[in-house]
């Protein structure tokens, strides 16, 4: 009886249909795993707007789709599906993929995720009547706790103006760092709460934001630092002062993957570390992964230029590159330099794909 029933159990581990009766979130799925959970992420993926072959293994393209999901929204970019994962990507799907409000008008809950904060500049000349609705940002005072379309477009807004908000209708402790940082970036007083003067003031620095002029250009120093522009965000300048700290480092193919502290780096090397100074990118990328990171085209303070075989960024007009296309060659050597000529590197017939962190 007792290798009758030993019989039994093999068979049951050794059935296919039983092997893999996974509903989508009881495991965590990372690259090589397969089974039914595996598929409906694919798909999943794929209503999202992320275009994912439902095949049923967790291949490298599911794994690369997986991590532009990650940086769109803002979560820990490792290729890895657990219920965090899980959770913004229901939270996506529930509002349509990429749809802006959930619902409109006063008093809507709005809890549908943004995925480009630009589509909420609409509002930016509407008249705004302070009756305590939520239709329009300005119609209440905003502060934690919160919810509505209000919230969201200042979320929206607060991206747009350097301050990277996830947008979802909730003003959450996020939003509220923000909301601080972006009233110590104007001189206005820090409490986290936004009234109707503050928000005339963050739709201006929208305004300017989208018409480009209030950037200005990082400064290369006399011992190869740069400084960042008066006015910049935070972001910005942890970005450059992260930047600084390996400009003396030789360039070393591979450099900067294994490991955030190495002993030189390779362009991607030097981006990603870059980006990471700024809690832009939670582990490196090579020059190909780049070529997806963050939103397309030029960014307000940052823009990052990647192709298969080379990549560099851009950050307060200055650019932050292995190559030498322009100086000065501060220290000298090879490896991560600021140089003065943002777009040199274009002269090499790369064929470069222009990206920038989203907001910025």
């Amino acid at each position: 009886m007792a290798g009758a029933l030993a019989l039994a159990a093999s068979a049951v581990q050794a059935s296919p249909a039983l092997a893999s009766p996974q509903r989508l979130g009881s495991r965590v799925l990372r690259e090589g795993m397969s089974g039914k959970d595996v598929r409906t992420l694919q798909a999943d993926l794929t209503q999202a707007g992320f275009k994912t072959p439902a095949v049923g293994f967790f291949g490298p393209i599911t794994e690369g789709n997986v991590k532009r999901f990650e940086r769109k929204y803002r979560l820990k970019v490792n290729g890895i599906v657990n219920s965090g994962f899980l959770s913004e990507l229901q939270l996506v799907l529930a509002s349509g993929a990429g749809a802006t409000d959930a619902t409109t008008g006063s008093g809507g809950t709005g809890l549908g995720v943004t995925k480009d904060p630009t589509s909420l500049i609409a509002p930016l000349g509407t008249p705004v009547v302070q009756d305590g609705g939520s239709q329009h940002l300005g119609e209440r005072t905003l502060k934690q706790g919160m919810h509505g379309h209000d919230v969201r477009v200042l979320q929206g807004y607060l991206t747009i103006a350097g301050f990277p908000t996830s947008v979802d209708g909730q003003f959450g402790p996020a939003t509220k760092v923000s909301v601080i940082g972006f009233q110590q970036a104007h001189g206005l007083e820090a409490t986290g709460i936004v009234d109707y003067a503050e928000s005339l003031v963050l739709r201006q620095a929208v305004a300017a934001a989208l018409a480009g002029g209030a950037v200005s250009n990082a400064t290369i120093n006399s011992d190869g630092t740069a400084t960042a522009p008066s006015g910049a965000p935070e972001i910005v300048q942890e970005v450059i002062a992260a930047a600084n700290t390996i400009i003396d480092k030789p360039y070393i193919y591979g450099g900067g993957h294994a490991s955030w502290n190495a002993s030189g780096y390779d362009c991607s090397g030097s981006v990603s570390y870059a980006l990471h100074g700024g809690n832009l990118l939670s582990s490196p990328e090579d020059s190909t992964g780049l070529e997806s990171y963050g939103s397309p085209g030029p960014g307000k303070w940052i823009t990052i230029y990647a192709d298969s075989a080379h990549t560099w960024i851009v950050v307060a007009g200055i650019a932050f590159d292995t190559a030498d296309y322009g100086g000065p060659n501060i220290p000298s050597g090879t490896g991560p330099r600021w140089r003065s000529n943002p777009t040199g590197n274009l002269a090499d017939g790369g064929d470069y794909v222009v990206r920038h962190p989203s907001g910025l």
